[in-house]
């Protein structure tokens, strides 16, 4: 089992930048799948990005390549999304989730989450 726990949101101007931070407690991310969600309100819950336990990202959507890039410290139990030229759109809490399944994109895919981080991207 794993404890996930996200930071970094805030409110930032459209094409400002953001840095969350998902730190895992308990295991090392090696054993993990890791994933970022979002989810504004009214809407699903939508896959933003995820990093294999080897390192390899998993592909996001057409609207999120080029803004957005997931990365990991494996000693520091750390997981990352840059977040550039953020759009009102991005505005959503922001989940950190951890799986087991190799390019996982789907919410049904993780076994454990953190608590959430709002971002919110004013015009």
């Amino acid at each position: 089992q794993v404890q996930l726990v996200e930071s970094g949101g805030g409110l930032v101007q459209a094409g400002g930048s953001l840095r969350l931070s998902c730190v895992a407690s308990g295991r090392t991310l090696r054993s993990y799948v890791m994933g970022w969600f979002r989810q504004a309100p009214g809407k699903e819950r939508e896959f933003v990005a995820a990093i294999t336990s080897t390192g390899t990202r998993i592909d996001l959507s057409d609207s999120l390549k080029g803004r957005f890039t997931i990365s990991k410290d494996n000693y520091e139990n750390t997981v990352y999304l840059q977040m550039n030229s953020l759009k009102p759109e991005d505005t959503a809490i922001y989940y950190c989730a951890a799986g087991y399944i190799v390019a996982a994109t789907r919410v049904s895919q993780y076994n454990y989450w953190g608590q959430g981080t709002q971002v919110t991207v004013s015009s």
